[in-house]
Formats: C-alpha cells, structure tokens, sequence
C-alpha cells in the first residue's frame, strides 16, 4: 500500500435529525478532506465541514441513479489516493440497504484502508419518531427489514410465505411497490384488517404518518411520497397512543420556555427566563 493512500469511512448519518448522527460520525464529518454524501442525507450535517472540503453528492433515487454504484466505487478509490480523510456519508446504516458492503470490498481490492461507522437505521428510527415499537411484548416479539426493490412483480424473489409469518414487517425502498406487497401478503394468508403505517422523511420536520390497513392498501393505496418506511403489523396499532413527536412539535413557540414533558396531563413547561445555565424552574401545565 502506498503510504501516501488516505483512509475511507462509511459512514451512518442516521436516518435524519441531525442529533441523531453519531459523535464518531459527526467528528468524521468534521475532519473530513473530502465528503461523498447521498440524496437521503440531511445537509444540516455538513454545516461545520472544515475550510477546504471537498462536497461530492452522489445521490441516488427509487429508480433512478444519477452516479452509477461502479463510479462512486471509482470515486472513493481515486479520492483515498489523494486525499488523507475521505468521509462517504450514507443516510441511516451504510450496512442496511446501503450498499456499504460492496463500498467495502472494492476499497479492500484496491488495498484502500476503510472502516465502518455505524448508524441508526431509518427502518428503527422513524418507527420510534412515530410512536410505534417494533417489537412489543404480547404484540410482535420478531421483526424483519426487506427492501422494496426486489417486490415487484417483474423480479419478484421475496420469500412471501415466510414474511407473511413475520409479526412486523418493515419495508424500506417500497412506495412504488406498496400495493404490490399488500396484495401478497393478503394472498399468503395475513388478515385484510391488519394495519398499516407509511412514515414519510422520519425524525424530520417534514415526518408524516399515514395509516391505513392491507385491505385498503391493496385496492386503493394511500398517496405516498418517497422516502418513506412502509410498516405492517399490529404494532402500528399504538402509533395512535405514542405519537409523541407529532404532539411536540404542535406545540407553539413560547420564548424563553422549554418543552420537559407531554404526559396525559397535559404539556410541562420549564421556564429559563433568567435563568442560569442548567437552572431550569417547572411552569404550570399547558392543556
């Protein structure tokens, strides 16, 4: 190996709400020479890149890639080789449907120094954004993650029997295939009252839930826009009970107040007005 060859990271930005990004991510991000970043990326993330660095987008969307995978493998290969710190940032995990393995390999044939970071992945961050657990005692004690990509009908190679056994399901890359997945999994016997949730850009302030059932699904599917996080299971049934995202940011902005709790009782509010730092006074309940 050339002592001069940089060193690659794949890194998990998370799945889109900056404070989710790891502190080993956001230090990456930081030192980084060179940054090649995806479509599902929040560029909030790259607010405090050093002076110098270099922002590459190489995003891709359902259906359509911009920057085929073979040059961006090309592309991290050719900026190692010039550059001390190359950061590829991958939306959620870069081992999740994010093509990180095949980043990796290729880095190990060209004898490019590489290493994984780590990243909450969208399929259980938007869930937990919307108040739904995957698994739940009594409810769903197994889980599963597909991608959308391979339910199509033209090259269908889903195991649709085994997933129709799965308690939750969770299907990421799959708006353009949703009323195809829930007619399969009607026909390999999971119930038509079933529920459904579609969790558009999670953990962002642009999140939106939808719910519907794989009855409705199948004959008249919801409009849905991409990125999204289709889930089927009876666990979307408490989404009604935890939202507790969309119930805080409904909350007017009140200067100098601060969101503590949103409980049964209402909203708590702490009031920093003249306050020292860490010195935070419980206000009275907001109905």
């Amino acid at each position: 190996m050339n002592k001069k060859t940089g060193k690659v990271y794949l890194v998990g930005a998370g799945p889109g709400d900056p404070e989710l990004m790891t502190r080993k991510a956001y230090r990456l991000v930081q030192q980084a020479d060179v940054i090649l970043y995806d479509r599902l990326v929040n560029t909030d993330m790259l607010e405090d890149i050093k002076d110098g660095c270099q922002l590459v987008y190489v995003g891709k969307k359902e259906g359509l890639h911009v920057i085929p995978q073979e040059e961006i493998n090309r592309l991290l290969r050719d900026y190692a080789l010039r550059y001390p710190l190359v950061v590829r940032l991958k939306g959620g995990d870069p081992f999740l449907f994010g093509r990180g393995g095949e980043e990796a390999l290729y880095l190990r044939e060209c004898c490019i120094p590489f290493e994984i970071v780590p990243g909450v992945t969208s399929a259980l961050g938007a869930p937990a954004y919307a108040g739904i657990p995957v698994t739940h005692r009594g409810m769903a004690s197994m889980c599963s993650m597909i991608t959308g990509h391979l339910a199509k009908e033209e090259v269908d190679e889903l195991p649709w029997d085994a997933l129709a056994a799965m308690q939750t399901l969770i299907f990421m890359m799959a708006v353009g295939a949703r009323q195809y997945i829930a007619q399969q999994l009607l026909a390999h016997g999971r119930p038509e009252e079933e529920p459904v949730a579609f969790i558009e850009h999670g953990t962002t302030s642009k999140q939106r839930v939808t719910r519907t059932t794989l009855g409705v699904l199948a004959r008249t599917p919801p409009a849905v826009r991409s990125p999204a996080i289709l889930l089927v299971g009876e666990v979307a049934r408490l989404h009604e009970e935890l939202d507790w995202f969309s119930a805080a940011s409904d909350l007017p902005h009140l200067p100098g107040l601060e969101v503590m709790e949103v409980g049964d009782q209402g909203v708590v509010l702490a009031d920093t007005r003249g306050q020292g730092e860490g010195e935070k006074q419980e206000s009275e309940v907001l109905p």
